[in-house]
């Protein structure tokens, strides 16, 4: 059946995936989209509260917890922004070791998303358990990249989630070098595999769909930025400082959401690996470059469904980058530094890239160096106001040849493609219709 010259509405409730509940509500008349709109209905989580009276080094460790994906992003955030409060320098060795463990975090998070949540969309099945009857051997190779990669953060950090080893300045305990060893034996022999996700990918048929909109991210004048940077806008091609976020975002409240939304130089913006990729593309590894031009990704691309091969893109980028930097770490060696502070009064703002996109922090500290403020931006929050205005772009040509169950996949699809905070489950909502 045909949703042309009907009406009905379609209520799509507990959106999972994008740090806690949410729905999706379109209103149809006649065949047409009267009204649309993306609620998050979540409740405050209180991290920012949380860290009210804390010292600065306990501050990454907690607030990294916002985030069971994403808590690598978190604690490089976190830690900038303190650093920056208390005026500390970090050594090329600790850069070099966060860079290593934050991209090792972009490749877990990007391989579980890609594999285990988007590519079932696209093959017509409910969930990854169905491909493992059927295609046994690309979920083994998900299963097996993917932990790779969480050997690879728990090497670097300590352990695969919240990792504890990295602190202010430095690490706590080092990397053992042995295992630094294995891990780039096992990255580099795990190449084919990663090859074979770009052959993947390649067979997805992304929905046609264009959204023109503003595309922001970090951008460093010597690498592909996911750790340190200014503030890049797709619209002015200008850079802007990381202390100057409260300009960028410009949050403001909904009546129908909870979460916060964003806006810079347009109504909305994007970001996350497209938005990335967009912008600075010329600085991806030449292996993640090629992997672009074999999925069709050319920039600037404005279709968002294409988020997921950007992400594919990184996983190339990270895995050729990963080893790249663990030949430096593993030839240079490392050496145990000062990581001793002295408490103070000061105020300070963090950014990196999380796997889902800009992440910032900011606080401020008191004469004896406890939190008195603290504020954290989160990328999903930054990406919502754009996915709904995408949603209402595309929901008239849906609607106009589409069956009701057509819509629903494309929206969720559609919502899927940004990876919302939270990717817990393939199927994130229920749908009813009601007449």
């Amino acid at each position: 059946m045909n949703s042309k010259d009907s009406t009905y509405s379609i209520i799509l409730d507990h959106v999972t995936r994008i740090e806690g509940h949410g729905s999706v509500r379109v209103s149809v008349r006649d065949g047409r989209v009267e009204e649309l709109t993306l609620a998050i209905v979540e409740a405050q989580r209180f991290f920012e509260s949380f860290t009210r009276g804390m010292l600065a080094h306990e501050i990454p460790w907690i607030v990294g917890r916002i985030c069971g994906i994403c808590c690598v992003a978190h604690q490089m955030a976190a830690s900038k922004a303190v650093e920056a409060a208390l005026g500390l320098e970090v050594s090329r060795q600790s850069r070099l070791l966060r860079r290593l463990l934050n991209e090792s975090q972009i490749l877990q998070s990007h391989l579980l998303h890609v594999y285990f949540l988007a590519v079932p969309d696209y093959v017509g099945v409910p969930s990854v358990l169905p491909l493992a009857r059927t295609h046994p051997d690309v979920v083994r190779r998900a299963l097996r990249l993917k932990h790779l990669a969480n050997e690879f953060t728990a090497v670097i950090g300590g352990r695969a989630l919240h990792p504890m080893a990295n602190t202010l300045r430095g690490w706590r305990r080092l990397p053992d070098l042995d295992a630094l060893a294995d891990i780039r034996r096992r990255l580099r022999a795990a190449l084919p595999d990663f090859e074979a996700t770009v052959d993947i990918a390649r067979s997805l048929k992304i929905p046609d769909f264009e959204r023109q909109t503003e595309y922001v991210s970090l951008r460093h004048p010597d690498e592909y930025a996911l750790y340190d940077g200014q503030v890049y806008s797709s619209d002015t091609g200008e850079l802007t400082p990381v202390s100057d976020y409260r300009h960028i975002t410009n949050e403001f409240t909904v009546p129908w959401s909870t979460a916060k939304w964003a806006r810079w130089h347009r109504e909305s913006y994007m970001v996350g690996a497209l938005a990335r990729v967009n912008n600075n593309f010329d600085q991806l590894h030449p292996a993640a470059r090629e992997a672009a031009e074999t999925l069709g990704l050319e920039v600037p691309c404005h279709n968002p469904y294409m988020n997921n091969l950007a992400q594919v893109v990184e996983i190339v980028h990270c895995a050729h980058n990963s080893l790249a930097m663990l030949d430096q770490v593993l030839d240079q060696g490392l050496e145990q530094e000062d990581i001793s502070y002295t408490p103070g009064p000061g105020q300070g703002v963090g950014a990196v890239e999380a796997p889902r996109g800009l992440l910032f922090h900011a606080y401020r500290l008191d004469d004896s160096g406890r939190c008195t403020e603290a504020d954290a931006v989160i990328p999903t929050s930054q990406n919502v106001n754009n996915i709904e205005r995408d949603m209402k772009a595309f929901a008239p040509r849906m609607v106009a040849s589409m069956p009701r169950d057509q819509v629903r996949l494309h929206l969720e699809m559609l919502l899927r493609a940004y990876d919302p905070c939270i990717s817990c489950s393939v199927h994130m909502l229920e749908v009813e219709f009601v007449q």
